[in-house]
C-alpha cells in the first residue's frame, strides 16, 4: 500500500482555532505571509485558502464583516468582484491553468466552512487534476505548501495597487 505523508496537516486538526474571524485582519499589515493574507483594497481581501482544494486556491471576501451578500453596498461590490477578477488574472499568469470554479457558499447547509463571513472561492483548475486519490482513499494531493505558494503569488498582487 502507498502512503501519502502530509504532516503539516495535523496542526491544522489538532490546532485550537484562533478566536475572531479570518476574515477580519484589522487595520495593519503585520502577520499578512502567515494569515495567507495575499492583497488588500480599500473594501476586500484576499488570502490563501488554508484547507486548499487546488494549489493557489484563493478566497476574496470584503473587509466589513458580513454574510449577507444584500448588505453590501455597491462599492463593495463591485470592489469584491473586481478583486476576484483580479485573482484569476494573477492565477493565470503565475500558473497556467486550464480553468476555474469561482463560487460562494451562502450558508452551512451550502457547505460555508466560515459562514458569518461572506466569501467568494476562486479555484484554479487543471485538465486530470482529479485523480484516483480522491476517489479511492478520500484524499486530495496538494503538492505545494502554503507558505511557498504566498511568496510565489505576493510578488504579483503587490505589483497591483488598491
Amino acid at each position: 500500500m502507498e502512503r501519502v505523508w502530509a504532516p503539516w496537516r495535523m496542526e491544522y486538526l489538532v490546532d485550537e482555532k484562533p478566536a475572531g474571524c479570518i476574515f477580519c485582519p484589522g487595520d495593519g499589515q503585520a502577520g499578512d505571509r502567515e494569515r495567507l493574507i495575499l492583497h488588500r483594497t480599500p473594501l476586500s481581501l484576499v488570502m490563501l485558502n488554508r484547507y486548499p482544494y487546488t494549489n493557489g486556491h484563493l478566497m476574496v471576501a470584503p473587509l466589513r464583516h458580513t454574510a449577507d451578500m444584500d448588505s453590501l453596498s455597491d462599492a463593495e461590490m463591485l470592489d469584491l468582484f473586481r478583486t476576484v477578477r483580479l485573482c484569476r488574472s494573477i492565477l493565470r499568469d503565475a500558473a497556467s491553468p486550464n480553468g476555474y470554479n469561482i463560487g460562494i457558499n451562502l450558508g452551512k447547509a451550502a457547505g460555508a466552512g466560515v459562514d458569518d463571513h461572506l466569501h467568494v472561492h476562486v479555484v484554479p483548475r487543471w485538465n486530470g487534476d482529479t485523480n484516483f486519490m480522491g476517489v479511492v482513499a478520500d484524499l486530495r494531493v496538494v503538492p505545494e505548501g502554503l507558505q511557498a505558494a504566498w511568496d510565489r503569488l505576493a510578488p504579483l498582487f503587490s505589483r497591483e495597487t488598491p
